[in-house]
């Protein structure tokens, strides 16, 4: 893959906030199944569908991660709750740093009419 979209995507500082979050992976006692693979590969490989809206089918082969591997690691770490901790992860960073200043927040929300009789 190219190194600089690979820096791009995950810099050095996002990955050490990131990798030890990540839970392990875990081989199949029996054999068989998905060899490990490099865990920053696969990262990236998600940040890039999640950013650039591809599909995960069209993951480009440059990032070296198949796009079941992609996408089944994706779903992993989202039933893991990895992206509500690495949020919070970089928010404790940006913190500690004081580069997070609170005085301007954009909340977002939807409004959804209630069916009839709920409350």
């Amino acid at each position: 893959m190219d190194v600089d979209l690979s820096q791009r995507l995950v810099p050095d500082g996002l990955w050490e906030l990131v990798a030890p979050l990540l839970p392990p992976f875990n081989p199949r006692p029996q054999g068989g199944g998905t060899a490990p693979c490099d865990e920053r590969a696969v990262f990236t490989a998600v940040v890039y569908v999640l950013t650039s809206g591809c599909a995960w089918r069209h993951l480009p082969e440059t990032f070296g991660v198949s796009p079941a591997t992609a996408h089944r690691r994706f779903t992993v770490w989202t039933e893991a709750g990895l992206w509500r901790r690495l949020h919070r992860a970089v928010l404790d960073e940006l913190g500690a740093r004081g580069e997070l200043d609170w005085a301007s927040a954009i909340v977002d929300a939807a409004s959804v009419r209630a069916k009839r009789g709920a409350r």
